[in-house]
């Protein structure tokens, strides 16, 4: 049977068409296939297949990030990476979790050369972390300290009164689940909290003066709470030199690190769940209608805070301050 030109023009055409469609299929399944791994590994993905310096952003208010952890660990068993900067831009955050951070830069500064590099802003958590590296470099007008430790509590006392609500309990004994927002703090309740806050104070200049090369009393005299610029801090010995990123690169090739090797972050795999993008800030700021803008302000203006629990080694600036 003769076939039809018909026929051959419709065969050509669907053969044309199946050969678009498998281009289309491959295309697809190799940007899943990316895509994957640098969910898996952005290291590499991104472009860390050799030898590179690792960078680390700690940003934002200081947790027990158990990802962050993870990613250090990652960080000092690649043999690809040959040294590592920590971008700090933090105002601190809760003692433990800063605690858990500043152990796991000192384990990762056992296998590589590690060096802080202050942005904005590293008091309280954020300063313990820089103190971890071997090495801390800050800009001139880097806002660096607020070595201490605090603990906050809110009293609603007089609320309860002008609503007419009073709460009632039965417990153990006087200082158990004290203070209490449902009660008046007695001198009993403030001296446990002084204890607990002047002994992790305590921990905290030893931990300075362990990685810093000041005698205790000279730690003694900035850990008052103050903060410092980079300039200051670096004549009262909290930092090593000025500068930015370059200046952290050439510290590391004093330390062996080839300077002409590529810097790469190494960002978070943590993809989060439903809850991820509501963050503590941005929950207040979408409770006053601020949108993102005010969501960094309810940063600055250390809002997370109200989030945080247990004891905080965090710079909270006077919101008044901040309007001069």
């Amino acid at each position: 049977m003769a076939v039809r030109a018909d026929d051959i023009i419709d065969r050509r055409r669907l053969r044309r068409k199946l050969t678009f469609w498998r281009i289309v299929t491959f295309l697809l399944l190799a940007l899943a296939v990316f895509g994957f791994s640098y969910w898996l590994f952005p290291e590499r993905v991104g472009g860390a297949g050799a030898d590179h310096i690792a960078k680390v952003k700690i940003e934002g208010t200081i947790t027990e990030d158990e990802e962050l952890l993870k990613r250090l660990d990652r960080i000092g068993k690649s043999a690809l990476v040959k040294g590592v900067i920590l971008s700090i831009d933090s105002p601190g955050g809760t003692t433990a979790g800063g605690e858990a951070i500043f152990e796991a830069v000192r384990k990762l500064a056992e296998e590589k050369p590690v060096v802080a590099q202050v942005g904005t802003l590293a008091a309280s958590a954020g300063y313990m972390i820089a103190s971890a590296a071997d090495h801390i470099v800050a800009r001139q007008s880097s806002i660096v300290g607020s070595i201490g430790v605090l603990v906050q509590f809110p009293d609603i006392t007089g609320l309860m009164e002008k609503i007419g609500v009073k709460l009632e309990g039965v417990k153990s004994s006087p200082l158990k689940a004290e203070p209490s927002p449902f009660s008046p703090t007695t001198e009993e309740e403030r001296a446990m909290l002084r204890a607990l806050v002047m002994d992790s104070y305590d921990w905290f200049v030893g931990l300075v003066e362990d990685r810093r090369p000041l005698s205790r009393a000279e730690v003694l005299a900035v850990a008052d709470g103050s903060i410092y610029t980079g300039r200051q801090a670096l004549e009262k010995k909290l930092v090593d030199s000025l500068g930015g990123e370059q200046q952290a690169v050439d510290w590391l090739a004093t330390k062996g690190v080839d300077a002409k090797l590529s810097v790469v972050e190494w960002k978070s795999t943590d993809r989060g769940g439903f809850f991820s993008p509501l963050s503590a800030s941005g929950i207040v700021a979408a409770l006053f209608g601020l949108g993102q803008q005010g969501e960094g302000l309810v940063k600055r203006l250390g809002g997370e805070s109200m989030f945080l629990d247990g004891l905080l080694s965090l710079w909270q600036p006077d919101p008044a301050a901040l309007k001069n």
